[in-house]
């Protein structure tokens, strides 16, 4: 991996579209050795998800970052893709896009 991060937890995939990314069938840390692809997640105090890699072998291939409202609701998203662009979409506190 191109840079060392400390995950909270590993997953195979996503569903839906929706964000923040709604991660399926976790991993155990050990079993990602093996694995080609994984997503890792480091999540805040609260367990909400704040940023989320897709690794694919060794290389992080997309990341999201998320910020929260003091309501719990998503205010931000910024999401890096493999090419190095930048797409920031922010949220009221009814989910909507500003």
């Amino acid at each position: 991996m191109s840079e060392s991060i400390s995950y909270d937890g590993y997953y195979l995939s996503y569903s839906g579209v929706s964000l923040p990314l709604k991660l399926v069938r976790p991993l155990e840390a050990a079993a990602i050795e093996n694995r080609n692809t994984f997503f890792g997640v480091c999540l805040d105090g609260n367990g909400r998800e704040i940023l989320i890699h897709k690794v694919v072998y060794g290389e992080i291939e997309l990341e999201h970052r998320y910020g929260y409202h003091d309501c719990g609701a998503l205010q931000w998203a910024e999401i890096l893709d493999d090419e190095g662009e930048i797409q920031r979409l922010n949220f009221d506190t009814e989910g909507k896009l500003c």
